[in-house]
């Protein structure tokens, strides 16, 4: 079980400004506990399953109150060992570059991979929905990075579906300890100095993290 996990949704690599306060929020984290054990879960080296035709049968299935069998099964058991590897960190790190005003698609796969019920939900018909990652001392610190869309800028630099979906959806399973790292220049900000505090509140993070 890892002490915390971080899960990158940036495909950049070095260029990537998301995955640069990453490294800055996992370097203290590992200065003030050396014997930590960290997972780095890149969500675009493959590792991740498809949710298509048999996954989604399957998850109907289960819905319905019975087991999925055949390929659906393998579907199945493929999105609960993507879920199993998410709900084995209590502290996890989501890097997340903006794209077209919201998150990767791959993010959203991630999403749609692990949110299935039973595991991340619940849902009555009177009460809605059970918000099954609720009580278990869960945190989530997560970067958000943006080029050309900031805050207070008007809709012709963009709009925020960004934070609002990614937040609200850890919220919604039930994680509601969620700090949020912000870097956002636009094409005239002073990145540099944007930059540094940015980082600053990478560090500041993984300090009480």
């Amino acid at each position: 079980m890892p002490d915390l996990l971080h899960i990158s949704a940036s495909p950049r690599g070095e260029a990537s400004e998301s995955l640069q306060l990453a490294a800055t929020f996992l370097d203290t984290y590992r200065s003030l506990h050396p014997a930590a054990d960290i997972d780095e879960w890149d969500l675009w080296d493959g590792s991740l399953p498809e949710f298509g035709p048999a996954a989604a049968r399957a998850k109907m299935t289960v819905f319905g109150g019975g087991t999925p069998q055949g390929e659906e099964a393998e579907a199945w058991a493929a999105a609960q060992a993507a879920f199993a590897r998410f709900d084995a960190a209590d502290r996890i790190l989501f890097s997340v570059p903006m794209w077209n005003s919201g998150v990767p698609y791959v993010l959203k796969q991630f999403v749609d991979v692990v949110s299935q019920p039973g595991w991340i939900f619940g849902v009555d018909p009177a009460t809605g929905y059970r918000h099954l990652l609720a009580g278990r001392g869960k945190r989530a610190a997560v970067i958000y990075t943006s080029a050309v869309w900031a805050p207070g800028l008007g809709p012709e630099f963009g709009a925020d579906f960004q934070a609002p979906f990614f937040t609200g959806w850890l919220n919604w399973t039930g994680i509601d300890d969620v700090t949020e790292i912000r870097f956002h220049p636009t094409l005239t900000g002073d990145a540099g100095e944007l930059g540094r505090i940015a980082r600053e509140a990478a560090r500041d993070a993984a300090k009480t993290f």
